[in-house]
């Protein structure tokens, strides 16, 4: 499958990865598997440690915050594939040998730390499930970075964001992490 659409370039930076066609919104509400989003997986960590701030940030609400304002200047088509992206991580990291002591939400909430720790803690943990441990153990949370989408395209639109990706974050739901 082609992630190519013809269309007009609205913008794309070749640097970071990203860009958006100048897509209608009915077409980028329309875009189910994020064909349309304009962000490929380096763009969303660099997105992630763009917006991370210097001072502690114990629940990632400062990154939340700072990732929704970035999303809400762009077009609708970004705020999707950053949705997309993070479904993707989160999806990666719903695992037996991460969350099986945690409730779905203490679950969910710390695989979202892991995202907002960036890339390297991230890939950190897929190799070494013991990383994941201390953000268990001490309850680090990140629960707003998982509605920084839906607020940005609140923003943008006007209107809520019933939000469809392809891979569910929802804790569980990745059938083959917590197969026997």
């Amino acid at each position: 499958m082609s992630n190519r659409q013809a269309g007009t370039v609205k913008w794309f930076n070749e640097e970071k990865g990203f860009g958006a066609n100048q897509v209608t919104r009915r077409t980028a509400l329309s875009d189910r598997c994020g064909m349309l989003a304009g962000m490929n997986e380096d763009a969303f960590w660099q997105l992630i440690e763009d917006c991370r701030p210097t001072e502690p940030d114990p629940d990632a609400e400062l990154l939340a915050a700072a990732v929704t304002e970035r999303l809400a200047q762009s077009p609708v088509s970004l705020v999707i594939g950053f949705a997309e992206q993070l479904s993707w991580a989160l999806y990666r990291l719903d695992r037996k040998e991460y969350g099986h002591n945690l409730s779905d939400d203490a679950f969910l909430y710390t695989r979202a730390a892991i995202v907002a720790a960036g890339r390297t803690v991230f890939d950190s943990v897929l190799q070494a499930p013991a990383v994941f441990t201390p953000y268990a153990t001490d309850l680090i949370w990140a629960e707003r970075l998982l509605y920084t989408p839906d607020r940005a395209y609140e923003r943008i639109t006007g209107e809520e964001w019933d939000r469809d990706t392809r891979y569910s974050y929802e804790s569980c739901s990745n059938t083959e992490g917590w197969a026997d």
